[in-house]
């Protein structure tokens, strides 16, 4: 399964109760971009580079598949330069929490 099809499984697995009160836009700088746009409640996966990303992740596809489904951590992933973060760091130590990681398989 390519990352941007794991990707396309966010969506199914947000919790918004996990993301209550976060507006925010998430870039995947992966080999196909993608962003995920977390507002009112809800996430929505759109193909392509946000203009107004809130944080941007760029890592290689396997890494990232890896670190959303629980088996790479985030800071070793960061710490070993596997994971380069653009903007809002702490977003993106909140993101995980934000997806029941038993519905993305």
């Amino acid at each position: 399964m390519s990352a941007l099809d794991f990707l396309k499984k966010l969506p199914a697995a947000f919790d918004a109760s996990a993301a209550s009160g976060t507006d925010a836009v998430v870039q995947f700088a992966i080999s196909s971009p993608a962003h995920l746009v977390i507002k009112g409640g809800a996430a929505q996966l759109v193909e392509g580079t946000a203009g107004n990303a809130d944080v941007t992740l760029t890592m290689e596809d396997d890494d990232l598949v890896a670190l959303l489904k629980g088996e790479l951590n985030g800071m070793t992933a960061f710490m070993t330069g596997k994971l380069q973060l653009d903007g809002d760091m702490m977003l993106a130590q909140r993101m995980t929490s934000f997806f029941d990681a038993s519905k993305l398989g």
